[in-house]
């Protein structure tokens, strides 16, 4: 008998699987899939599936999860398949995407998802794309009872998690909210796979194409509510500048774009308890002195190069073919191991008072720690989300999953979350 989608029993209300974990033939598919392995099992409480396009890859990535993954069960859906995709709704409480770039490949399976009241979660980036699912599907998803949850790796549960977390210190210990907000990536070791470097080209292209792409992606405000998509002007770094209450020099820090948007969302669902002249930013800090300054300008650069070149198509292309890893590909092994990250949270009252923060992960920011984080954020979403709690909706992981997730993340993830003097 086929291994594919079955047709969908009907004696019980109850979707035969808590998760599903949709593109794990690709690159962070198998890593998601081997952190949930490594903390559930298989056929134990987590009713578990993995799901692509093809059934020959997908027993081909079964086999080598090793001891245990002989058990999963396989599920075939193709992302630009409605109706496969409508079929896998049907069999589980919640979806893992990990299918990108979403823009390209993620659209139909968010509809189908909105329309059937299954919740949702991905890793994705892509503000433009994260927006046109926002304005398409809100409405039905509230009706629906499906909770999506966007950003559920590096970007952006640590800068999300993080400000959520020193703002309840801030409550906790000055009795008022933080005004202001500035993390600093203090260390980070990394790499980048080829599933990324698509999702930054294809998000270069759209905004070169459109220019209401292009506003999208330029609002700080772009991802909150259609009523709240104005505010005061936020702060972003550039390029390199000195910050005093860092104590350090600043270049720009390419995920900025991404989590300050889902920051301010967070901020937004919540009914702006942190008041309405609320900022905050990220920058890489480099350092203090002339070596500081130098390594600020030499990160500007760079990333600044990267940007120029990417927006012209002849060097996008010479990129693309020559220079960046190609989707599938990513760091070894041993690099994710090796790789890890530390930022730091520095925030102000409206009185001058501080507070700081530190969030720390133990692996690759964007695989080895991202794998984690997301596996965690679907367990959260599929077994230990009330519907009481949370209703239908996008959601930020802050907003949805909060203290529980982050809980999970210190346990079990290698993160942690401690203020600092």
């Amino acid at each position: 008998m086929s291994e594919g989608i079955r047709p969908l029993m009907t004696t019980s209300d109850k979707p035969e699987f808590d998760l599903v974990l949709l593109g794990a033939t690709g690159f962070t598919g198998r890593l998601v899939a081997e952190y949930l392995l490594s903390r559930h099992g298989a056929g134990g409480d987590l009713r578990w599936a993995l799901a692509g396009r093809s059934e020959d890859k997908l027993k081909a990535v079964r086999d080598e999860l090793g001891p245990g993954g002989e058990a999963l069960p396989l599920l075939t859906a193709d992302s630009h398949d409605r109706a496969s995709l409508d079929a896998l709704c049907a069999r589980t409480a919640a979806i893992c995407s990990t299918v990108g770039p979403y823009a390209l490949h993620g659209s139909e399976l968010v509809a189908a998802c909105a329309a059937s009241g299954t919740d949702y979660c991905d890793l994705t980036g892509e503000v433009p794309w994260m927006r046109r699912m926002l304005d398409a599907h809100q409405d039905q998803a509230r009706a629906s009872g499906a909770r999506l949850v966007h950003c559920c790796g590096f970007d952006s549960i640590p800068s999300d998690l993080g400000v959520a977390f020193l703002q309840r210190a801030a409550m906790d210990k000055l009795g008022q909210p933080l005004t202001r907000i500035r993390m600093g990536v203090e260390r980070m070791r990394g790499t980048m796979s080829g599933g990324t470097a698509a999702s930054m080209i294809n998000i270069i292209e759209e905004t070169r194409k459109d220019s209401s792409v292009a506003r999208i992606a330029k609002n700080p405000y772009a991802l909150c509510p259609e009523n709240a998509r104005e505010g005061v002007r936020q702060p972003y770094v550039k390029g390199p500048e000195f910050d005093e209450a860092l104590d350090s020099w600043l270049s720009p820090f390419v995920m900025a774009a991404i989590n300050t948007r889902i920051v301010h969302r967070s901020h937004a669902l919540q009914g702006h308890p942190w008041g309405s002249d609320f900022h905050y930013d990220e920058a890489m800090m480099t350092g203090r002195g002339f070596a500081g300054r130098r390594r600020a300008w030499g990160w500007s650069l760079a990333l600044g190069g990267f940007a120029l070149g990417a927006s012209l198509k002849p060097t996008r292309s010479l990129m693309a073919s020559r220079f960046l890893p190609k989707p599938g590909e990513g760091p070894s092994a041993e690099q994710r191991e090796k790789g890890f990250y530390r930022l730091l949270f520095d925030g102000n009252t409206a009185d001058g008072q501080r507070l700081r923060a530190r969030v720390t992960g133990d692996r690759d920011p964007g695989y080895g720690s991202t794998a984690k984080m997301l596996g965690e954020a679907a367990y959260t979403l599929a077994t230990d989300l009330p519907r009481d709690a949370v209703p239908g909706g996008f959601w930020t992981p802050s907003t949805a999953l909060g203290e529980r997730l982050e809980t999970r993340l210190t346990k079990h993830a290698g993160l942690t979350f401690k203020l600092v003097n």
